[in-house]
């Protein structure tokens, strides 16, 4: 890890592949972290090379190799590290070498495509945090009648959800009951509620796009590195 003068736990954490930097954050003020042997409850709390932070009463080694993967996740597979209900999550789906990875951008359990597994948490952060923006693309197949123009007007304006009204979205047609739509949001079941609202249930949904990525030939459940070009764009966005 290269230091410049002092960096905060919660950032250090996630420089460390504990987690994200916000779920960092909860493990902190969870009271799991120690700075020095003393009990440290605020993510703030500046640490500088010279610091002994421990994690449950074990010292961490400082940064993991940064490594970034893209996973074509199939229907079926959750997208979290861990399920309470002995469900296959996509962690099961990339080897981790020791790492300590976790996922980036979730999937619902009835969707597939593209996601991405780090144990880079400030691009994690970066990645998913709304001021972002990080535009995110999907083909869905609906039901209902035939997707009119009016329905897509509707999708690129905004649409009235429980939670508020959501942003502009580009959306196109690529058949008479299917729509690719892109979002820069990441609202709970976002593009689901989204059709359901013009009047079109979503029957399929995949995700084919991540920033600059693409899902491109990768195969269900197949998986592949990121080249360092490709993280640079990432941190770019």
């Amino acid at each position: 890890m290269q230091w410049l003068q002092q960096m905060r736990l919660a950032k250090y954490l996630a420089h460390a592949g504990v987690a994200s930097r916000r779920a960092a954050e909860r493990v902190i003020a969870d009271g799991r972290v120690t700075v020095d042997g003393e009990l440290v409850t605020d993510p703030a709390c500046d640490v500088d090379e010279q610091s002994v932070v421990a994690l449950d009463g074990r010292p961490l080694e400082g940064a993991e190799r940064r490594v970034v993967y893209a996973l074509n996740k199939p229907v079926g597979v959750v997208s979290t590290a861990r399920d309470t209900h002995g469900r296959r999550t996509v962690l099961s789906l990339v080897p981790s070498h020791g790492l300590r990875l976790y996922p980036i951008g979730r999937l619902d359990v009835q969707s597939s495509g593209l996601i991405l597994l780090s144990n880079d948490g400030e691009l994690a952060n970066r990645l998913t945090h709304p001021s972002f923006q990080v535009p995110k693309t999907y083909r869905v197949k609906v039901g209902g009648s035939r997707v009119s123009e009016r329905a897509l007007r509707a999708l690129r304006a905004g649409v009235h959800l429980e939670d508020g009204l959501t942003a502009p979205a580009a959306a196109r047609l690529l058949g008479a009951h299917a729509i690719e739509i892109t979002i820069h949001e990441g609202r709970k079941r976002q593009v689901r509620r989204m059709c359901a609202a013009v009047g079109h249930p979503v029957l399929e949904l995949q995700r084919v796009a991540f920033g600059p990525l693409r899902l491109g030939a990768l195969q269900q459940s197949e998986h592949r590195r990121l080249s360092a070009a490709e993280i640079e764009q990432l941190r770019a966005l």
